[in-house]
């Protein structure tokens, strides 16, 4: 099931945001998040009015979506990137994918122009299932970041969405 998350929540989606800081190049940080710096962030999320998705499955959540801004400046207003997250024992079991499609739902129904993914270049899944839902490969920032004693390589894919109706410069 997915649905909006909820403070309760927070600790499962900690768990899940830390393994990938630990053990993946998913996310470019190196340091463990703590349950105050989650609650932070879910409070700015909710806020300004970003979602916070989760899947949850036997009454535990074990995957999340969020999207927010792209880019700080007013002009970027309609573009916004989203973070997929799976907990490591159910992934490549679809729940990544359903979880992208609901954000690029919200999305469209909030009428932003462009939904953005920064993806390690080294992630072919999850290339693969973002080329799948029609995101198109934009470009790679090599040597975009340091980790686990290397350099990373991290690639965009956009997909381009509805947009406003009546675009405006404010």
């Amino acid at each position: 099931m997915i649905r909006e998350a909820i403070e309760n929540d927070l600790t499962n989606i900690l768990e899940i945001y830390n393994d990938a800081i630990l053990n993946t190049t998913s996310v470019y940080d190196y340091n463990p998040h703590t349950i105050y710096d989650r609650k932070q962030w879910y409070e700015k999320k909710l806020q300004e009015g970003y979602p916070i998705l989760v899947y949850e499955e036997n009454n535990k959540v074990i995957g999340f979506a969020t999207f927010g801004p792209f880019r700080a400046w007013p002009a970027y207003k309609y573009s916004v990137e989203h973070s997929i997250y799976v907990h490591k024992i159910y992934r490549n079991k679809g729940i990544g994918i359903l979880l992208a499609k609901e954000v690029i739902r919200i999305a469209n129904e909030r009428e932003f122009a462009t939904l953005v993914a920064g993806i390690d270049e080294a992630n072919e899944i999850s290339i693969k299932m973002h080329e799948k839902l029609g995101f198109k490969y934009s470009g790679t920032i090599t040597k975009a970041g340091y980790k686990f004693g290397k350099w990373l390589n991290l690639s965009f894919y956009q997909l381009e969405l509805k947009g406003p109706k009546n675009p405006i410069e404010s």
